[in-house]
Order: structure tokens, then C-alpha cells, then sequence
């Protein structure tokens, strides 16, 4: 064949493959061949496929070029495709169509070229059960096309005769329909597993967001519950106006407080941290919290009290974790403030008569980490205007842009600016100026803070 003629031939089939692209992205996106996909079969479903390639191949026929009786096309794409994506049953069904079409047209080559497209089919679907009824991929899908329409070209010489004549066909077409067809089947496979991977990432992409869901449903129940264990309301304590206030960092976090009312008008306040944060940390908070509280209300010394609540903690502390706590008594009887301090950020007493503050420094290690440790408790008087801040790290930790931290100079200095406001606005007041400072930079830390102040 002179060149110019394979040109034309190859150009026609080219063509062929334009159409090809259209007929592949449609039949794809048909209901029925979503049912394939889905593994949902039907015999409806089946049977329209085989009709939308039957009509493929008959295209394919129908759009080829005769040379010596021989057709080169692209005949055999669609039960190749029907098979290879839908199954036997459709790839079989597309090439008795495909196959009955070209063997009543006739000619030289009627019988090899029905004779391939029925087995385009068939073969095409016994390789998708083979692989588990799924789709063979790009490359297996080429490497089918090619072999089969080598396959063809055996058929031919194999059954036309004079050989002569099989072996000038032959020569003529096989190229060009082992290419074309190549062609063809590697659009349709590029088509299916673009489609393939869109729906397994939809589908990832589903169960990631409803996973999601269902995490941050839990998260807010946890966060409810968590809430639920710090007071709902303070006690009234006489002559003494008390405010408290904990922000998470996350949805649940290791922040805590309390506060207990007493036999003797005494009031027992608690601010702890534990190590860590998240859902790991809230569920030793509640058990540091439940633990305390129990130790709280059985008649005691302050002392007593925490070193109860360390031994029980250090006990059930086999993650590693630990808690640092303040723990302070106040009576307002007598205007006393007895406390231990376990390792805890020390509050500060601002005195009425103004100056600097004083640091209720520690009196114990942390709690959760010896169960016989030994903890000593500290008692400061308490006068009319006097100011308590208890807080934790999260408060004087917070950074801002340049990863500087609020500090303990920045809280003090805040404090000392509203420290005749009353002790809700204190609070208002800390948490305005933490969040001037931090700017943009997200909460990293739980922020808890008490205030109380002596009437």
C-alpha cells in the first residue's frame, strides 16, 4: 500500500477514535454502567449496555475502510470494553451483535472478522472475572486490544483462502487496526479509570467527612459532659466575691477548677492542670477532679486532703500523666487562706494597701508521680480588699506573632489595672489583654483562671 494511502486510513480511523472519545465518556456516565461499577447487576442494566455497544461495534464497522474485501475498523472495540468493564454477558452480547452486522455484509474476510468480534467479547469478560470483576486497568486493557486484533489477523490467515490474497489484506489493515484499536480501547480505559478513582475518592472523601462528623458529634458530647464537672454555679461564700472561668484549647482539655463548700462557712477552691492535652488529658482530669472532690468533703486538714488525693491519683497514673494543683481553704470567719501548692503555677495575692504581689509558692511535687510523697501546707491572712488570681500555664504561656509568651510580668501588670474592678471583670479583663497580645496565634493551652476577692 503506497504511503499516502495508509496515511488516509489511519487519518479516517483517527477520526473514528474522535467519535470513540464521545461514545466512551456518555456510555460511562449511562446509569447502567454505574451499576457495573457498583458490583449492583441487572438484567435490565446488562442488557442496555450490550445494545450501547453492539451499536459501537456496528459503528466501528460501518465508519472503516474497505481494501480487498477486508474492512480495517475499529469493530471490535466495543466488546472488547463491554467485556473487559461489564462482563462476559455484555462483551459476548456487543460482539453477536457486532459479528452478526459484519458477516451480513460479507466479503473475503466475513467469517475471520465475526468470528473475532464475538471473541472480543467473550475473552474481554472472562479476564474481568478473572480479576475479580473489576476493570483490568490501562495497561492490561492495551495489551488486550493488541493481542486480540493480532489474534484477528491470525484468524484470517488461518481461514480465508488463497492465502495469497488473506496474507495482502493482511499486511494492508493489520497496523492500522491494531493501532486504531489500541487507541480506542486506551480513551475508553482512560475514561473508566479516571471514573473509577473519582468515585473511590468520593467515596474516601465521604466516609472521611462522615467519620468527621461523627468524631466532632463525640467531641461535643465530651465537651458537655466535661463542662458539666466544673461548678455550674459558685457557692455563695460571705464576704467574698469568687469568679472562675476555664477556656479549652481543644474541644475537651486537662483544665480544672473547683470549688467546695465546707462545714464553718469554709469554701475549699481548686485549680489543677494536667499534663497534656485533648481527650487523653480530660479523662484524667475527671479522674483527678472526682478524686479531689471525694478527698475534699471527708473532714480533713488541707494537707491531708492532697496527700489522699496524690496517692489515689499516683495510683491510676500508669500513662505517665500528672496533675499540678492548687488547693487553698478559704475562712472567712477568721479571714485565713490555708493552701497547699502541688507544683502549681503560685497565685497571686495582691494586697489592698497595693505593691507587689505575693506568690503562693509551692508547698509539694506534682501529683500522680510518688504516692507517698509528703506535701506541707501554708496560711496567709486575708484583709478587706484583698485580691486572689489563681490561673494556669495556659494563661501566662499564650505567644503572640513573634512566638513571645504573655508572662507572668504582662498578667501582673494587667491585674494591677483593674485590680479594684470586681472579680468577673478581673477575669474579663485578663482574657482581653491575653487575646490583644496572642493576636492571630490560635489557643495552643487550656486557660483557667479564680479570682476572689475579700470584702
Amino acid at each position: 500500500m503506497a504511503l499516502s494511502g495508509f496515511n488516509d486510513m489511519f487519518f479516517v480511523l483517527l477520526q473514528m477514535i474522535c467519535v470513540i472519545v464521545v461514545a466512551a465518556y456518555l456510555i460511562s456516565r449511562t446509569a447502567s454502567f454505574t451499576e457495573v461499577l457498583e458490583r449492583r447487576v441487572t438484567w435490565k442494566g446488562q442488557a442496555i449496555l450490550v445494545l450501547l455497544f453492539g451499536a459501537l461495534s456496528i459503528y466501528g464497522t460501518e465508519s472503516g475502510i474497505t481494501i480487498l474485501g477486508a474492512t480495517a475498523n475499529v469493530r471490535d472495540l466495543g466488546p472488547m470494553v463491554g467485556g473487559l468493564a461489564c462482563g462476559p454477558v455484555v462483551g459476548l452480547g456487543a460482539g453477536l451483535i457486532g459479528a452478526a452486522y459484519r458477516f451480513s455484509l460479507g466479503g473475503f474476510t466475513a467469517l475471520p472478522c465475526a468470528a473475532a468480534t464475538i471473541l472480543a467479547g467473550l475473552f474481554g469478560g472472562l479476564i474481568f472475572l478473572l480479576v475479580g470483576k473489576k476493570f483490568i486497568g490501562m495497561h492490561g486493557a492495551v495489551l488486550f486490544a493488541i493481542g486480540t486484533e493480532a489474534f484477528h489477523m491470525g484468524l484470517t490467515l488461518a481461514i480465508c483462502r488463497p492465502l495469497e490474497q488473506a496474507l495482502t489484506v493482511v499486511e494492508g489493515v493489520a497496523l492500522p487496526m491494531i493501532i486504531a484499536n489500541a487507541t480506542g480501547v486506551f480513551i475508553f480505559a482512560f475514561i473508566i479509570a479516571n471514573l473509577i478513582t473519582e468515585r473511590q475518592t468520593k467515596a474516601e472523601r465521604d466516609s472521611f467527612l462522615s467519620e468527621l462528623e461523627r468524631k466532632k458529634a463525640e467531641l461535643r458530647i465530651a465537651h458537655d459532659i466535661q463542662m458539666s464537672f466544673l461548678p455550674e454555679r459558685l457557692p455563695e461564700v460571705p464576704g467574698v466575691d469568687l469568679a472562675a472561668l476555664a477556656l479549652p484549647a481543644k474541644e475537651v482539655g486537662g483544665d480544672f477548677y473547683d470549688a467546695i463548700p465546707l462545714p464553718g462557712n469554709r469554701t475549699a477552691l481548686v485549680i489543677a492542670d494536667v499534663s497534656g492535652k485533648g481527650v487523653p488529658a480530660a479523662l484524667f482530669m475527671a479522674l483527678s477532679r472526682t478524686v479531689m472532690r471525694a478527698n475534699t468533703l471527708v473532714p480533713r486538714s488541707a494537707r491531708e486532703a492532697v496527700s489522699e488525693a496524690n496517692a489515689l491519683i499516683a495510683a491510676d497514673a500508669k500513662s505517665g500523666m500528672f496533675v499540678t494543683l492548687f488547693y487553698g481553704v478559704v475562712d472567712p470567719g477568721v479571714k485565713t487562706l490555708t493552701y497547699v501548692n502541688a507544683g502549681h503555677n503560685p497565685p497571686f495575692l495582691f494586697r489592698a494597701g497595693g505593691g507587689r504581689p505575693v506568690e503562693l509558692k509551692g508547698t509539694g511535687i506534682i501529683l500522680g508521680v510518688m504516692p507517698e510523697a509528703e506535701y506541707g501546707e501554708e496560711t496567709v491572712t486575708l484583709a478587706s480588699g484583698d485580691l486572689l488570681v489563681c490561673y494556669t500555664d495556659g494563661v501566662t504561656e499564650a505567644i503572640n506573632p513573634n512566638e513571645e509568651q504573655f508572662g507572668e510580668r504582662r498578667l501582673i501588670e494587667t491585674i494591677m489595672g483593674c485590680r479594684d474592678l470586681p472579680a468577673g471583670e478581673v477575669i474579663d479583663r485578663i482574657l482581653e489583654a491575653v487575646t490583644q497580645f496572642s493576636g492571630d496565634e490560635p489557643q495552643f493551652d487550656d486557660q483557667t483562671l479564680i479570682v476572689m476577692r475579700v470584702a
